[in-house]
């Protein structure tokens, strides 16, 4: 992986593990954003109703380096659930990654050390065996060029792991490309070297999020 690339989950996952009559369902989603996480929460909530609590954190951005982390212990005794679910998150190295812990009570009580090992044990169970996708920031750009230059801007784009999102004919060809971040530089001497203008940079996020996928793979 390049140096600005890192892990995602490639879709939702959910692991359960059994710790002395309680059951844990761990449930991790892919997420860019604070509301995309609350929603998962929400959906959890909504798919296990009756369950005692719906514990959770998210990790956002690179895991080297993260935007925003967040965790909620849902009324288990505070820094038993939330914090242990965190703290397994960033030892994986996966980012824009939220971890659901829900859990059906047994009838017998745990304690304090008991929650903490039962709620970071299924978010580590789940972390170990999720599919991942490696995933690369990307930036999205316009570039105006003569008809001629066309075909081997597409042909470079082809090379270089980039997307040709629109072309727009008029006087000039207008290009719009999403584009790894580590391939600007490529692009820019290309662009040199055709006497073309980069424009309009945006560096955008995953688009593929998997919150509201129907089927959900259970081991």
């Amino acid at each position: 992986m390049s140096a600005s690339s890192y892990l995602i989950p490639a879709r939702i996952f959910e692991h359960e593990i059994e710790v002395k009559k309680s059951r844990f369902i761990a449930r991790v989603g892919h997420v860019v954003s604070r509301e995309q996480a609350l929603a998962f929460v929400e959906q959890a909530k909504a798919d296990y109703p009756d369950a005692r609590h719906h514990c959770w954190a998210y990790l956002l951005g690179n895991p080297a380096s993260a935007t925003t982390a967040a965790m909620n212990d849902a009324g288990e005794p505070s820094g038993t659930a939330g914090k242990p679910i965190l703290n397994v998150i960033q030892h994986r190295g996966i980012g824009d990654v939220i971890v659901v812990v829900i859990r059906y009570f047994g009838g017998i009580k745990l304690g304090a050390g008991g929650l903490v090992r039962a709620y970071a044990g299924a978010t580590q169970a789940a972390l170990e065996k999720l599919p991942v996708k490696e995933y690369q920031p990307q930036t999205v750009l316009t570039l105006q060029l003569g008809f001629h230059q066309e075909q081997a801007l597409r042909h470079w784009a082809s090379l270089h792991e980039a997307e040709v999102l629109s072309v727009n004919y008029a006087q000039e060809v207008t290009v719009t490309l999403a584009l790894p971040n580590s391939k600007i530089a490529a692009l820019q001497q290309f662009a040199d070297a055709q006497g073309l203008q980069l424009q309009a940079y945006r560096t955008t996020q995953s688009s593929k999020t998997t919150a509201n996928m129907p089927s959900i793979p259970m081991e």
